[in-house]
């Protein structure tokens, strides 16, 4: 009998000997960049003559792997093996397939360093954010493992004298997978064990930057026993190969993390029934957001400073909860943003493999350069108060940069800049402050410091966004605690690491028996 579930712990590298530990990890690791790593369709390995660089954003000149490029004719193979596979695959018992998710959980707990030093090469991520990332791909899989042995169990229904009545989960089909950049561990292992635990078959399309560690979780996988053919490992340009499989007939779901714009033409193409399909395909879809931190006038000034600062530059400002707007009562306003400046100019920007980092790069040449053109923007729609120049002309390093006195609907206030850029809005009152962290057209994230229970009360009927927290950061779901996922254009509120996720991938049947 499993034991309930429990967070993974995070590794504490205030001890020397963690320390240690990931250094060892990482000279592993760079003796294996430049490797070259082929698709995996049907647990056979595809060489193709086109190929992508997976490059160290902190360091250009450092190759991470060499990988294969999928063209339309490879994606139709994949899904051709996809759906052969998912006929024998749906079948599986659910406690044979939750088995293979425990298995891979125990490996990655034994080699957390491993992973989390891939991605600190190829994502940019500092140590703690790897071992954070790390931990809650373990979280994942542990947590969905019990969640579908829980659904296979018989559900509750309403009894009847004459009839025996019984629900079943069933799964869907072949789902394609794809998984973002920012988190290329912990959201494309959510993503991938979740699609196949219950019963679903994959074809998973790595984010192109960050291509490498969903291979090595695919070894995992194949290290665990899953069978050929209920993942398959397909990289390739998103133009070609990614609209190709959200077109197929045959795909069932698609489950997408990424970009708003992505997320639409996404659930565009999917709602177009082509020749040959017979569902609606469903879409599972978390886009990003316009994160705010509101503080009130009767509110613990340090603690927010350091949760705006954590929450605002943590991994550069690159995730979708990360704190992109501070939204200050008037009152405090001076003092939080004179704070905040203090704590993030304290912040060291280097290689995120040196030990002392907190700040690593932004991901790659394209996000590089548009976090500075909306540095210029916002230099014209705000006071520059920290930062807004670059670092180490070896990789894409940005300081951490906060705007003051910018307006309400300002560009750097309503659009995504995905990098460590925070605008400053005062507010006159909490209610205008609410009012303001409301106006844009995304709702994921949000948190509120405040020690008025009234106003936190108002802010828990008001303040529309899918994960609200009160006097924390607004950055750091926990899976199971948690349950992650936003409103309105922040995607289709998924509720990941949630008991709601798996039933996504699944559709009802109910099966009744008169006698």
């Amino acid at each position: 009998m499993r034991t309930e579930f429990k967070n993974e712990a995070f590794v504490n590298f205030k001890e020397e000997r963690n320390h240690e530990l990931y250094e060892q990890a990482l000279k592993k690791a760079e003796a294996e960049l430049g490797k070259e790593y082929p698709l995996i369709i049907g647990g056979e390995r595809i060489t193709t003559d086109r190929t992508a660089l997976s490059i160290n954003p902190a360091n250009h000149s450092q190759v991470i792997g060499i990988v294969s490029q999928a063209d339309a004719q490879l994606a139709e193979k994949a899904i051709q093996v996809a759906a052969a596979t998912f006929e024998t695959w749906k079948r599986t018992d659910p406690n044979e397939r939750a088995r293979y998710l425990y298995r891979a959980a125990a490996i990655l707990r034994r080699r957390k360093h491993e992973f989390s030093a891939i991605m600190t090469f190829e994502a940019g991520k500092t140590r703690v954010e790897a071992d954070v990332e790390t931990a809650e791909a373990i979280d994942f899989l542990e947590f969905y493992a019990r969640e579908m042995q829980r659904l296979s169990l018989p559900q509750p229904l309403t009894a009847s004298a004459e009839e025996e009545n019984e629900l079943y989960y069933i799964p869907l089909g072949v789902g394609v997978v794809i998984p973002p950049w920012n988190f290329p561990l912990a959201i494309m292992a959510g993503m991938t064990t979740a699609a196949l635990v219950t019963g679903n078959t994959v074809v998973l399309k790595p984010a192109s930057t960050t291509p490498v560690i969903a291979a090595k979780f695919m070894a995992l996988l194949e290290e665990v026993g899953l069978p050929p053919g209920v993942v398959n490992y397909l990289p390739g340009p998103g133009g070609e190969v990614g609209d190709y499989l959200v077109d197929h007939p045959l795909t069932r779901f698609i489950s997408f993390t990424g970009s708003r714009d992505v997320g639409l033409r996404i659930n565009e193409r999917a709602a177009k029934a082509n020749p040959g399909q017979k569902w609606i395909k469903r879409v599972v879809a978390e886009m990003g957001g316009k994160d705010a931190i509101v503080v009130d006038s009767e509110a613990d000034l340090d603690l927010a400073a350091d949760m705006i600062t954590m929450s605002a530059f943590g991994f550069s400002g690159q995730k979708c909860s990360a704190c992109s707007r501070s939204i200050i009562h008037e009152d405090v306003y001076d003092t939080v943003l004179e704070r905040v400046v203090e704590r993030a100019s304290q912040l060291k920007m280097t290689n995120p493999a040196h030990a002392d980092a907190n700040l690593g790069p932004v991901i790659d040449e394209k996000a590089y350069n548009k976090i500075l053109e909306y540095i210029e923007i916002g230099k014209q729609e705000g006071r520059l108060v920290l930062g807004g120049s670059t670092g180490d002309s070896n990789g894409y390093f940005i300081e951490p940069t906060i705007f003051a006195d910018v307006a309400a609907d300002a560009r750097i206030s309503q659009e995504e800049i995905f990098g460590p850029v925070v605008a400053f809005t005062k507010a006159a009152s909490f209610d205008e402050a609410i009012q303001i962290a409301n106006g844009t057209d995304y709702g994921l994230t949000g948190a509120v410091i405040s020690r008025n229970g009234a106003n936190l009360e108002k802010a828990r009927r008001e303040y529309h966004v899918g994960n609200l927290y009160f006097n924390r950061k607004c950055t750091g779901a926990l899976v199971g605690t948690h349950p992650f996922g936003g409103f309105n254009m922040s995607g289709t509120d998924s509720k990941a690491g949630g008991r709601d996720y798996l039933l996504l991938f699944t559709q009802g049947k109910l099966v009744s028996d008169r006698f």
